[in-house]
């Protein structure tokens, strides 16, 4: 990880891409040996970064840092699954099942989760990831040590799951809007302050409309968004 800080939003989209949407319980329901120690040598640091890149739009997951409403919220299923008895073996399972051959959309949805968006080894490190960390009492993202509050608000909003911000690491990777390192140096506090609460006042080159949620300014306080504004303003592009 490179440094420290958060990068500056020029847009923070949740994502409108067809993916699975079902109810939560769907998970816990599928059935799927228990106690088998699946993936012992699977690498969930290449899980997370896979998940927050490619599921993280779509899915709550605490740990992720990821706010995703198209799909199931993975700590309120695995949380339900775990209280009645569902190991982590178990759970892996089914992560990995759902990713190769994920449950129907519901009658005339539009939204769907295609199948194998990861595969092979890849699919096992997301499995074992989300198995280790959905639903277990007390998680939260992994924030840097001498991260200010502004950090803070970015991850607790998922903002790393559709943005890439370097001095973030692989906190912060998505891809589904802009890469903050290259849109916001150059702009000042009250122009970052303006595109979290307005994100479709200026759309950034190769991003459509209507994509980042545009309620920041109803859901955040004026400090919050202050301590925001200026995090993005002082990391973005830093560690290039």
């Amino acid at each position: 990880m490179a440094s420290n800080r958060i990068r500056g939003p020029v847009s923070f989209p949740r994502p409108k891409l067809p993916l699975a949407i079902g109810a939560a319980a769907a998970f816990a329901a599928l059935v799927v040996l228990p106690g088998c120690d699946l993936q012992e040598t699977a690498d969930t640091d290449n899980g997370r970064t896979l998940f927050v890149e490619k599921c993280g739009q779509c899915h709550v997951l605490t740990e992720a840092g990821t706010q995703g409403e198209l799909g199931p919220d993975l700590d309120a299923a695995f949380k339900a699954a775990r209280e009645t008895g569902m190991d982590q073996d178990t759970i892996e399972g089914v992560v990995e099942s759902q990713i190769e051959i994920p449950r129907p959309a519901e009658k005339d949805s539009p939204t769907y989760m295609p199948a194998n968006l990861v595969e092979g080894t890849d699919a096992q490190d997301v499995a074992a990831y989300v198995a280790a960390v959905a639903g277990v009492p007390g998680v939260k993202p992994p924030i840097p040590p001498d991260a200010g509050p502004g950090a803070e608000v970015f991850l607790a909003q998922g903002c790393g799951s559709c943005h890439t911000l370097s001095e973030l690491g692989e906190i912060a990777v998505g891809t589904v809007g802009p890469n903050l390192d290259d849109v916001i140096p150059g702009q000042d506090p009250k122009q970052v302050d303006q595109s979290i609460v307005d994100p479709n006042a200026t759309i950034a080159k190769g991003f459509p409309s209507g994509v980042m949620p545009d309620n920041y300014g109803d859901t955040l306080s004026p400090e919050e968004l202050k301590d925001l504004a200026d995090f993005l303003v002082e990391s973005a592009g830093s560690s290039k």
